[in-house]
């Protein structure tokens, strides 16, 4: 039997080509189940005004999430923070923390979550904050929410509340080492999305944050996560044909800016034929970084990851057309794990 932690990081897609308000819905009937069949975390994220994607405001679903299981941690995965003051999100999640004690986490990133427009918009009529103000403003965040901010700060004497709950986790997402040793400084926990490129991200990064940690900050000891995009399904074939759709998505919107809703693997399969050799070769490329297969290719893949990066939790990204098989794959990916035993 696997020791291994698996979680959920919901970027809220848009499914059966229904209203982009339907994605919110599944995001909270999904996270039920997950609940229910034994995953350890549910994180929700944030993009603004991105086709195929339903939720800009990963607050707002922490918060529908919560009240809607009965065990799982929830927590974003993660407020873009150079898009918001540290204050007001230390506060939000307080107040989460407060309704759900001990079940609260706080991701955050430093990307956009959005086209530059939408980027414009948010912060306006002020800049939006530079990122190179990223790791104070982290670790303003820790501060804010542990109510410990240095003295010479120049708004320790500004308080949180409510102040009788305890502070949630605070965990920083990078997608390559730019934020690990970062988030190891700031004694933050570390997620490295695996699913988000095709680069090259060796196991030295995880050595670097934890090598890097130092107590006092938001975490008691160094915790990283891998996040990984996995289809789990009953052939390998069936597995791969499902993970068309998010995968020429990410053809189009990394290589060419466009971003559509999502298509069906049936539409997808006439539209790669189209596809230019290179934009072919990274569509082949993107789909090999998912795990995808049966329940026990899955399970064989993912623990040579885990065994890898040597972490003992792994969060799945389950990006589709449909919504059926999407919950499916998170069924029977816990069912081979035995995540309620």
């Amino acid at each position: 039997m696997s020791n291994l932690k698996l979680s959920v990081l919901d970027q809220s897609p848009v499914h059966d080509n229904q209203p982009e308000s339907h994605g919110l819905f599944t995001t909270v009937e999904l996270a039920k189940a997950c609940d229910e069949v034994g995953y350890h975390r549910y994180w929700v994220a944030e993009h603004h005004d991105t086709p195929g994607y339903a939720s800009p405001c990963p607050e707002m679903m922490v918060s529908n999430v919560a009240h809607a299981t009965k065990r799982i941690r929830v927590g974003s995965g993660g407020v873009m923070l150079p898009h918001y003051a540290s204050f007001k999100v230390a506060e939000t999640f307080k107040m989460l923390e407060a309704f759900h004690p001990g079940r609260i986490d706080v991701g955050v990133g430093r990307a956009p979550g959005g086209n530059p427009i939408s980027s414009g918009a948010i912060s306006s009529p002020r800049q939006t904050i530079p990122p190179e103000y990223y790791p104070s403003q982290t670790q303003d965040l820790i501060g804010y929410l542990k109510n410990g901010l240095p003295s010479d700060h120049p708004f320790c004497n500004a308080t949180v509340v409510p102040k009788d709950v305890a502070a949630p986790p605070v965990w920083m997402l990078g997608s390559s080492d730019g934020s690990a040793e970062m988030a190891g400084v700031l004694g933050a926990g570390f997620v490295l999305a695996l699913f988000i490129g095709t680069h090259d991200r060796p196991p030295e990064i995880i050595q670097r944050y934890r090598n890097a940690f130092q107590t006092g900050g938001s975490l008691g000891k160094p915790e990283a996560i891998i996040a990984v995009a996995s289809i789990c399904a009953d052939s390998k074939e069936e597995a791969e044909f499902i993970a068309a759709s998010h995968t020429y998505w990410k053809v189009q919107a990394f290589r060419h800016g466009t971003r559509d809703a999502l298509f069906s693997p049936e539409v997808v399969m006439d539209k790669k034929k189209q596809l230019s050799l290179s934009d072919q070769a990274y569509y082949d490329e993107t789909l090999a970084t998912m795990v995808t297969g049966t329940p026990e290719q899955c399970q064989s893949r993912l623990e040579k990851i885990a065994d890898l990066y040597k972490v003992d939790e792994l969060m799945i990204v389950n990006v589709t057309h449909s919504f059926a098989p999407r919950i499916e794959s998170y069924k029977k990916l816990a069912a081979q794990f035995n995540l309620n035993n």
